[in-house]
């Protein structure tokens, strides 16, 4: 697979065209909260967004809320727990947003 992340910039844009929080476009993510998104989009050298937690935003952004429950209860078919609506736990360290 061939990826190159969208810039800092081009996050930062989408978290305005979107008009969602840092901690709302975490939660978009699938990340643990605000502070970690802003891991990619500020400071000195801000992370490249992985190709995982960019496809889970778009997905949930792109597709119907009917094809986001089917995969979500695929993925609950295979052993997994997820609830999209849950906060997650914090990281050691962190706070709550």
């Amino acid at each position: 697979m061939l990826y190159h992340p969208p810039s800092p910039e081009d996050l930062a844009r989408l978290k305005e065209e979107l008009g969602l929080s840092s901690a709302q476009m975490a939660k978009l993510f699938g990340l643990s909260g605000g502070r970690h998104w802003r891991k990619y989009t500020g400071g000195e050298q801000p992370q490249p967004i992985s190709p995982l937690p960019l496809f889970f935003a778009m997905a949930q952004l792109e597709l119907d809320a009917e094809t986001i429950e089917r995969v979500l209860q695929r993925m609950r078919h295979i052993g997994a727990t997820i609830d999209l609506n849950a906060d997650s736990p914090v990281p050691d360290g962190e706070q709550q947003p």
